[in-house]
């Protein structure tokens, strides 16, 4: 792998949100190289049950976007998520990166 990551910044979001968020990130390649999105359900009393089937099944539909950077520049991503989407309904956390690479 080119780059060395030491970190990973995991976001948490509604369905809703994945477009913006998708756009943001394609918007500053010099701090994310790229990204992996999940599908993901949340539950609990923070999740938002918007929709009648969330209500029934008991859990909300969410997309979960890992990226892995360098820490530097973790701050200057979540301000470019905080000015673009200043929302509680997304939620994230940084943890460390060991050790990365391909197997080829």
């Amino acid at each position: 792998m080119k780059d060395h990551y030491d970190c990973q910044l995991t976001l948490v979001l509604p369905v809703e949100l994945e477009d913006e968020v998708i756009d943001l990130l394609r918007s500053l390649p010099d701090a994310v190289s790229g990204y992996s999105l999940l599908p993901a359900e949340g539950f609990g009393a923070t999740a938002e049950l918007t929709t009648m089937l969330e209500q029934v099944r008991g859990k909300a539909a969410q997309r979960m976007v890992q990226v892995l950077l360098q820490q530097q520049q973790v701050e200057t991503l979540l301000t470019a998520l905080r000015a673009a989407l200043p929302t509680p309904r997304i939620a994230w956390w940084v943890t460390p990166v060991l050790r990365c690479g391909s197997l080829a």
